[in-house]
């Protein structure tokens, strides 16, 4: 143990939003029993990029005897392993690899009420799904509409509202969600999934999950 700055969360402010989750790039934070809680002290670094995401100021820095942050044990939960051997790619003509059939794909130009959602298997992919899956075209975008979107680097309470409104206005058949398996992406799963709750909707959902090595999780 040693005395160092750690993340604290007050439980009574907390309403379990998730969006220090998805703030929290060592992935030190998860939601248990509708609350944000620190799930390894070995996790948290104690810089507080957490800190600005919460709405309810439930995060504070504070400075007490703690396990040692571990950078290693961080790498080791998120399972970024450095492969000898890196996937190979199968080449494809132009036509037989592009299978975008609709634009824009970025959750913040696409409008509400774009025709392409209409009836639409929808995909909302994070954005470096697409450059780690080799097959991304063939076997996961084909035959549905595109959505990028990254939960850690853009703002969550805007997504949070903008795909509530657009499963409010669209009837989907389905949404796939894919997102790598790094925690920072875990948030884009818990944005959809709050979304269609917001907007009063039953829609099928499924999760794929791409690790850092190309394969699916």
């Amino acid at each position: 143990m040693v005395k160092r700055k750690i993340v604290h969360i007050d439980e009574e402010k907390c309403d379990g939003c998730g969006l220090c989750v998805n703030a929290c790039v060592e992935g030190a934070i998860k939601i248990l029993n509708g609350k944000a809680v620190l799930i390894d002290e070995i996790y948290c670094d104690g810089i507080g990029a957490c800190l600005g995401s919460c709405p309810k100021g439930a995060i504070t820095i504070v400075e007490r005897e703690a396990k040692p942050f571990s950078e290693e044990a961080v790498y080791k939960k998120m399972n970024l392993i450095t492969k000898k051997e890196t996937p190979t790619c199968e080449c494809l003509t132009l036509e037989e690899f592009h299978k975008l059939s609709n634009w824009p794909i970025q959750l913040k130009l696409v409008p509400v009420n774009a025709p392409f959602l209409k009836d639409a298997d929808l995909l909302i992919a994070a954005d470096c799904t697409a450059f780690s899956f080799k097959d991304f075209h063939e076997k996961i975008l084909k035959n549905r509409k595109l959505i990028i979107a990254c939960p850690k680097l853009d703002n969550s309470r805007f997504y949070l509202d903008k795909l509530t409104e657009i499963f409010k206005n669209n009837n989907l058949k389905s949404v796939t969600i894919l997102r790598m398996t790094v925690p920072c992406c875990g948030g884009l799963t818990w944005l959809v999934n709050e979304s269609i709750k917001q907007a009063g909707k039953h829609i099928k959902t499924e999760e794929i999950v791409i690790g850092i090595d190309g394969t699916v999780k």
